[in-house]
């Protein structure tokens, strides 16, 4: 395996959007839409939904790092949503839309912590983003994933 090859998971809302920011992202080898954060194993997607599993609506990001720093999706993953409002995004209510990180070694949860730190300055309100020990990722259903491109909205 190319030792370059990393990966992290974010979540920032409903992952369609989420999946689509990242996948323009030079470096970013591939974005998997799925569940994590939670106590099921397994969950569905209507599980989900329906609050059941506490997981979050998340996007497991695999990326070269020779060509884009965890540093620099970090900086996408703040860009993209708000990280003030707890258990939301737009429209959409439900912890499984909470803003999280989910980080895998020591060093991601340093350079996570740090960067939440500096972009705390750019809001009004205190941001809630939840960083923590990555939990079993879950691999959303194939209609989830791709699915703006599906649709013709990518």
């Amino acid at each position: 395996m190319n030792e370059s090859i990393e990966s992290v998971i974010f979540g920032a809302g409903c992952f369609w959007g989420v999946e689509k920011a990242f996948r323009k992202v030079k470096g970013v080898i591939d974005v998997t839409v799925g569940y994590a954060g939670g106590s099921v194993e397994n969950p569905s997607y209507e599980e989900v939904c329906r609050g059941e599993t506490g997981h979050a609506e998340v996007v497991k990001v695999d990326f070269d790092s020779t060509q884009v720093s965890y540093s620099e999706l970090l900086k996408v993953f703040w860009s993209i949503h708000n990280p003030t409002t707890p258990n939301r995004q737009g429209p959409d209510r439900g912890s499984q839309y909470r803003s999280v990180i989910l980080y895998t070694t020591p060093e991601q949860q340093t350079e996570a912590e740090q960067l939440k730190q500096e972009h705390s300055t750019l809001f009004d309100d205190p941001i809630v983003t939840e960083i923590v020990y990555a939990t079993p990722f879950y691999r959303a259903e194939e209609y989830h994933q791709r699915y703006l491109e599906k649709k013709g909205r990518s």
